[in-house]
């Protein structure tokens, strides 16, 4: 492995990185930050040689593991045959064969798939994608778009009007109109949003409730609803049974399209290459980024269906959005060859197996005073951290900035164990391993996990 002058890398990291979704004064207060130089398989390595276990997956992302030296020969050839060529009205082989493979995975007649370099992007041509789809229907003001509350959807002006998270777009205000929360599925909290039932109800209950927003706001002014099959922010909320066939149902009855955001649960998170065919639902177009390359080179996509394609085959109307790197030849080389590793290893199928396994060895934290959920689906779960397991009492504002990171985020990470400690909703951790592990995995990151929570609730 190669050494690092770490002295070197931090001062020049105070001096000029500024990090993403990061407290500055982490390195301007002298603390430094963690340098992570090496992967492999399932675990990463600092700059000092110290080892973890990537429990997610770098962030959400390199689901078949790090280190794979195949996807870096991959993206070397195609940098030296063809570096870069835009899709801007011309073509390249990868970019035709990669919309050609995501064609074939994605359900129903989503055949289209407008490239980009990421998630936020992806998000962002869709929203657009909804309103110009509408305008071209000679129905203009279908411009309004529903989301569920706590849900991420990325930080485009765009997308940030998608998000219902009031504190990451408070600073940037005024956004994007036009953007209308609905309660999301989080069974957990359920009776606080005003729901005592089965779970079964509970799913017709939210779904009921996009309908709900829809009429008040008026279907002629509603565009379309995004949802994440599993809900990231707040803690992998999963969709109760028969919820999005409720939802499809509202959306076609009102024409209103239905976005399923699968950037973190396409390609195998959830133990398909999309979680919309898990579900058994057919939304009318897909968001998707992270696994599609295993983070071994930046690309996103929007797959469309027939259905909202089909203004854009006549005569002399485009849709005039893009990117440059959109369909990077370099990026798109590398998806076809981490989507053969897929079917080739069978990573679904391993997800598929081997979840229930996870979910039960996750569950045994229950029985610590500081665990009141553990929820998710796939290689993808979240373990909700309460005060009082009895009355589900969360942690004030302050609690819980003095427990996730005053202790937990460095106290996981001093174990071994690289996660993610997350307040936005209830404090929760979140876990979301490479698809390549199985239960020996689980359990040691279960055994990780209880020694830093034991150690969390004695300083409660």
């Amino acid at each position: 492995m190669t050494t690092y002058n770490e002295a070197d890398l931090q001062k020049k990291a105070k001096d000029h990185l500024w990090m993403h979704f990061a407290r500055q004064s982490v390195m301007e207060d002298g603390h430094g930050v963690p340098i992570i130089v090496k992967g492999k398989g399932h675990h990463i390595w600092d700059s000092k040689g110290k080892q973890y276990f990537d429990g997610l997956s770098g962030l959400f992302v390199v689901n078949a593991g790090h280190g794979r030296r195949r996807l870096a020969e991959v993206a070397a050839k195609q940098a030296e045959e063809l570096a870069f060529f835009p899709i801007w009205s011309y073509a390249h082989p990868n970019a035709i064969e990669l919309a050609d493979r995501l064609a074939g995975y994605a359900p129903g007649d989503l055949n289209r798939v407008f490239f980009s370099t990421g998630g936020g992007e992806a998000v962002e041509t869709a929203f657009k994608l909804a309103k110009y789809y509408w305008k071209l229907q000679g129905r203009p003001t279908k411009h309004k778009v529903i989301s569920r509350a706590v849900a991420y959807h990325g930080t485009p002006q765009g997308a940030l009007a998608i998000t219902g998270i009031p504190a990451m777009k408070e600073m940037f205000e005024p956004v994007t109109p036009g953007g209308f929360r609905v309660p999301n599925t989080n069974y957990y909290r359920a009776k606080e949003m005003g729901f005592d039932g089965t779970i079964e109800a509970f799913g017709l209950w939210a779904a009921n409730r996009i309908e709900e927003m829809i009429l008040f706001e008026g279907p002629e002014t509603v565009a379309a609803v995004f949802l994440e099959p599993v809900q990231n922010s707040g803690g992998c909320f999963p969709p109760p049974p028969g919820y999005f066939q409720r939802v499809r149902e509202i959306c076609d009855q009102y024409d209103v399209l239905l976005v399923a955001d699968e950037v973190i649960t396409g390609f195998g998170r959830i133990g398909n290459m999309f979680a919309s065919t898990t579900y058994g639902f057919e939304p009318d177009m897909i968001t998707c980024a992270k696994g599609m390359t295993s983070g071994y080179s930046p690309i996103g996509a929007t797959i469309v269906s027939e259905k909202v394609y089909e203004p854009f085959k006549h005569g002399t109307t485009a849709f005039y959005h893009g990117y440059t790197f959109g369909g990077h030849p370099v990026s798109s080389a590398v998806a076809l060859a981490n989507l053969d590793i897929f079917e080739e290893e069978k990573l679904n199928a391993n997800v598929r197996e081997n979840s229930p396994v996870f979910r039960q060895t996750l569950e045994k934290l229950k029985d610590l005073p500081i665990v009141g959920d553990v929820r998710g689906d796939g290689y993808f779960f979240g373990i909700e951290l309460v005060k009082d397991k009895a009355t589900r009492e969360t942690f004030t504002d302050d609690e819980s900035e003095r427990l996730l990171r005053g202790f937990l985020s460095k106290a996981l990470y001093d174990a071994g164990l690289y996660c993610r400690a997350d307040d936005r909703g209830d404090p929760v951790i979140q876990l979301a391993p490479p698809l390549t592990i199985g239960p020996a995995e689980f359990d040691e990151i279960e055994g990780i996990l209880r020694g830093v929570l034991t150690e969390a609730w004695t300083k409660l």
